[in-house]
C-alpha cells in the first residue's frame, strides 16, 4: 500500500509540473509577441488650397549707371521720389569731354577744307583733260585724293557724333515710370562708367509686382498660367490681394523638389513694397477623396516613409506610402492605401515584416470626446 502510494503521489507531481511548464511556456510564448494599437485611415477631402512663402519683387527694377566720366554737377531724385520714363534724375560736369568734343569739331572742320579743296582741284583736272593739258595720271590722282578727303570727313563727321552722345549722357534720366529705391551719389562725387562703375541709383517699377513661389513637385500640375492666386501679409491682417500665375520655370529643381512660379499681383496704389514676404494661397484642382493617418504611425526609414499594416493572421506588412500634406498631427496619405488596413500606431523599432502581433482592445472614448 504504501508502494502505491508513494508512485502515486510521484506521479502527481510530474504530472503538476508538466502542467505548471505548459503554462509557463504558453505565457512566454503569449508574451514574446507584442501587443499594438491599431487605427484605420480616415477618409477626409481634399484641402481647396495650398498657401506658401512667397517673395514680392518689382515687376521691372534696374540699376543706373553713368556712360561718361566727370563730376556729379547735382541731383533732382532722391530715395522715394516717383518718376516717370525720361525724367532727369541726375547731372554730370564733363569738362574733359567738352574739350574733346571742341577738338572733334574742329578736326571736322579741317578735314571738310582739305576735302573742299580736293574737290575743286578735281573738278580743275576734269576740264583740262579735256584738252589733254594733264594727263590722265594726274586725274586719278586728283579724284584718288577727293575720295580720300571726304571719307576724312566722314571720320570726323562720326568722332563728333560718338562724343556728342557721350555728352549726352551727362543727363541721368530714368528708363521707366517707377520709384527710386536707392541714391548712392552726392555733389562733387567723381562718376565713373569704367570697369570702376558704381551703381548712382536704383529704380523699380511698383505699380506691378511679382510674387515667386517654389511648389512643391506634389501640387506642380495646380500651378498653370491664368491661375487665381490670392496674397496674404501680416500687416494687413483680413485682406487678400488677387493675383495671378503668370508663368513657371516648366522644371522641377532637383535640390528642393519644387517647380519655381511667378505670380502677377497689380499695385496701383502702391500699398505693396517689393522685397515683403506674404503668404500665397493656390486653387488646387477638383477636390478628391484623400487619407489621413496619424504622425505617429509613419516610418521613417532609408527605404522611405513606410506604415506597419496588420493583415491576415495578425501579421506585419510594411508598406511603403506617399505622403502629401503636413496637418500637424495628422498626414494626408496620397498612395499606398486603400483605407481599410488597420494601422499600427507608435510601432516599436523592432517591428518587422511578417512578425505576428496582438491587436490592443480600443479604448473607451472619453465622456466629453462626442461633444
Amino acid at each position: 500500500m504504501l508502494l502505491v502510494a508513494a508512485g502515486g503521489a510521484a506521479i502527481w507531481g510530474v504530472s503538476t509540473r508538466t502542467r505548471a511548464l505548459a503554462v509557463v511556456t504558453q505565457e512566454t510564448h503569449e508574451m514574446a509577441v507584442p501587443t499594438v494599437a491599431v487605427v484605420r485611415p480616415s477618409t477626409g477631402s481634399a484641402p481647396q488650397e495650398i498657401t506658401l512663402p512667397g517673395t514680392m519683387m518689382a515687376f521691372t527694377d534696374a540699376p543706373i549707371y553713368a556712360r561718361t566720366n566727370g563730376y556729379l554737377k547735382r541731383w533732382f531724385a532722391d530715395i522715394g521720389t516717383r518718376v516717370k520714363a525720361g525724367q532727369q534724375l541726375a547731372e554730370i560736369d564733363t569738362p574733359e569731354l567738352d574739350q574733346q568734343l571742341l577738338q572733334a569739331r574742329a578736326d571736322l572742320n579741317t578735314a571738310q577744307a582739305n576735302a573742299h579743296l580736293a574737290q575743286t582741284t578735281a573738278e580743275r583736272y576734269r576740264d583740262l583733260i579735256k584738252s589733254d593739258s594733264v594727263s590722265r595720271q594726274d586725274l586719278d590722282n586728283a579724284n584718288g585724293g577727293l575720295e580720300a578727303r571726304e571719307a576724312a570727313v566722314e571720320s570726323a563727321r562720326a568722332n563728333v557724333r560718338r562724343l556728342e552722345q557721350l555728352q549726352a549722357f551727362r543727363r541721368i534720366e530714368a528708363p521707366f515710370d517707377g520709384v527710386v529705391t536707392a541714391r548712392n551719389t552726392d555733389i562733387g562725387a567723381l562718376i565713373d562708367s569704367g570697369s570702376n562703375a558704381r551703381e548712382l541709383f536704383h529704380v523699380a517699377n511698383v505699380s506691378r509686382l511679382r510674387v515667386f513661389i517654389n511648389v512643391p513637385q506634389v501640387y506642380s500640375r495646380a500651378a498653370r498660367a491664368g491661375l487665381k492666386a490670392d496674397v496674404t501679409l501680416k500687416e494687413f491682417p483680413g485682406r487678400r490681394f488677387t493675383g495671378t500665375v503668370a508663368r513657371t520655370s516648366n522644371a522641377i529643381d532637383v535640390a528642393s523638389r519644387t517647380l519655381l512660379t511667378e505670380i502677377d499681383v497689380d499695385n496701383a496704389k502702391g500699398e505693396l513694397l517689393p522685397g515683403s514676404y506674404a503668404d500665397v494661397h493656390i486653387a488646387l484642382p477638383a477636390p478628391a477623396a484623400t487619407l489621413k493617418l496619424p504622425v505617429d504611425a509613419l516610418i521613417f526609414k532609408t527605404d522611405g516613409l513606410q506604415v506597419a499594416i496588420v493583415g491576415a493572421g495578425n501579421q506585419i506588412a510594411l508598406v511603403t506610402v506617399t505622403a502629401g500634406r503636413d496637418f500637424g498631427d495628422s498626414v494626408e496619405i496620397l498612395s499606398g492605401l486603400t483605407g481599410t488596413e488597420q494601422i499600427v500606431v507608435n510601432p516599436p523599432d523592432s517591428l518587422a515584416q511578417g512578425q505576428v502581433v496582438r491587436i490592443a482592445p480600443a479604448r473607451p472614448a472619453a465622456a466629453g470626446a462626442n461633444k
